[in-house]
């Protein structure tokens, strides 16, 4: 999947119902327009490492466990 589309990515995560985490705002537009499923969650870090993309999803996991919960939602901004 290195090397697929946002669009590919978008349904393949669909089609087996996993989460889109995405440190850049790709999924965004496509969250708004076509909705759940997939969700997706955007973590606004910048140019950030594995190890502290993880620190942030762990500290949010509430918050995240709570938007999984949500049908209506498709994006969720980690600042």
């Amino acid at each position: 999947m290195e090397e697929a589309t946002d669009r590919v990515i978008w349904d393949f995560a669909a089609d087996h119902g996993y989460v889109i985490v995405s440190g850049d705002s790709d999924y965004r537009r496509p969250a708004f327009l076509r909705g759940s499923p997939p969700k997706a969650i955007w973590v606004r870090l910048g140019n950030a490492s594995t190890q502290d993309i993880l620190r942030v999803l762990s500290d949010h996991r509430s918050l995240i466990s709570d938007f999984g919960d949500r049908e209506e939602e498709a994006l969720l901004v980690i600042p």
